[in-house]
């Protein structure tokens, strides 16, 4: 197993990594990519068992499912330094002919994609898909998923949330990025959604929280308890508090880089506060 320390290089390399690709075609979404490097790193790097001789059905190995698609830098750079595809074809990112699409999508064959995932709440609908199917076929291997708090506003979302609760898909563990800010601005303000916590209790999941989802070791501890949550006949939900842009000061505390490259001044003094840790693609 990696330690605390190594998890953090692999996580420093890996917003490395989104700053580049998203400078290099200026395009792209760095803010919620950079939130969430920690808890992919976690997943990947310690906590999931998979084989990187990929197959789509996945039998025997835990799976995840990226709903909000649109931070596919972070999880291009975890999936090619665990070891899916060449570190090097990061470079391609957003490029026409490209398997490395703004979007993840399962038609370019990218090693460690199994679903489409640009049209937003339809990540727990498959997660749960896949949940039962382990089920049927005797897996006793776990369902990861991970969602967007402003993707919450999508109503297919709570159709899978109520069916997975009355189901009793409790080899599922959904996580929601909650960082309280999306395209338009701060998700209270473009469609306040109360209590996202009473909500999912509400709706017979077994809820609990992670308040420093920018932590290694609090990501790991999360990840650890809700793993022990599951199979006792409820669902299980993560809400991992973290900070959009993560890791660069000025990318930190506000919506604004949702969806927005940093131009070359803005890239030089992002890499500076994330100096190289395992290499430059």
């Amino acid at each position: 197993m990696p330690t605390t320390q190594q998890l953090q290089d692999f996580t420093q390399q890996v917003r490395r990594d989104i700053l580049r690709m998203v400078h290099k075609v200026n395009s792209g979404h760095p803010g919620g990519s950079l939130g969430c490097a920690e808890f992919i790193t976690c997943l990947y790097q310690e906590v999931m068992d998979y084989s990187t001789d990929f197959t789509m059905d996945g039998k025997n190995e835990d799976l995840f499912f990226l709903s909000n698609g649109h931070i596919s830098p972070v999880f291009y750079s975890v999936l090619a330094h665990s070891g899916f595809f060449p570190v090097e074809e990061l470079s391609t990112f957003r490029l026409i002919d490209s398997r490395l699409q703004g979007h993840p999508t399962t038609h370019e064959g990218l090693p460690g994609i199994r679903i489409a995932s640009g049209s937003l709440g339809q990540g727990l609908s498959v997660g749960l898909g896949a949940a039962e199917a382990k089920k049927l076929n005797g897996d006793d291997k776990l369902v990861y998923t991970l969602h967007g708090d402003g993707e919450l506003q999508e109503g297919q979302n709570w159709e899978a949330i109520m069916y997975a609760s009355a189901k009793k898909v409790d080899n599922i563990i959904a996580t929601i990025d909650l960082n309280g800010k999306q395209i338009d601005g701060a998700t209270d303000d473009v469609l306040p959604m109360g209590s996202i916590k009473a909500k999912f209790e509400a709706f017979g999941w077994d809820v609990l929280e992670v308040v420093k989802g920018n932590d290694i070791e609090a990501v790991l501890a999360g990840l650890a308890e809700a793993k022990a949550k599951t199979g006792k006949g409820k669902p299980v939900c993560i809400l991992l508090h973290t900070e959009m842009g993560n890791g660069v000061d000025f990318m930190m505390h506000t919506h604004a880089w949702h969806g927005k490259a940093p131009n070359d001044e803005q890239l030089e003094s992002a890499l500076a506060q994330n100096p190289v840790t395992l290499g430059d693609y």
